[in-house]
């Protein structure tokens, strides 16, 4: 008998679906710039071996490499924002408000916070780094 936890997730309209496999990272908080223009604000971002996540339906998504570190995963029929996908990792950021919930996640901390935008505030007492925590939390996956 199968005892991993299954988290199912998607986008706003259900042409993106997918399931995870396994526990799940606790939520980390970026707050890069890019974030903040995909997102309007700050990315909330779990994280999953690439290997545990399946893809159930995949009609809407679609790939754009913001960078030369990662793509984003995004549905583009209903514009939402679903992956953060690393090149050089074995895993995939998942932002946490496209899981179907309760998921039992908490926040573990925030990233990026030098680019942070000035009209909100970290009031939580969660570690938090300047740039990347270059692997600095438990699943990572480096």
């Amino acid at each position: 008998m199968n005892k991993d936890p299954i988290t199912l997730g998607g986008c706003l309209c259900g042409q993106v679906r997918f399931e995870i496999k396994g526990l799940l990272r606790d939520v980390v908080n970026c707050h890069c710039s890019m974030c903040q223009k995909l997102h309007g604000s700050m990315g909330a971002h779990t994280k999953a071996k690439k290997a545990d996540i399946t893809l159930t339906r995949d009609e809407g998504l679609a790939w754009y490499k913001s960078s030369d570190v990662a793509r984003r995963g995004f549905c583009k029929n209903c514009g939402s924002s679903l992956f953060w996908e690393p090149f050089d990792q074995d895993a995939t950021g998942i932002l946490a408000g496209s899981l179907d919930g309760p998921t039992g996640l908490k926040t573990m901390g925030h990233i990026f916070t030098g680019e942070k935008a000035d009209f909100y505030e970290i009031t939580d007492t969660c570690p938090q780094y300047e740039r990347s925590s270059d692997g600095g939390f438990s699943g990572d996956y480096r």
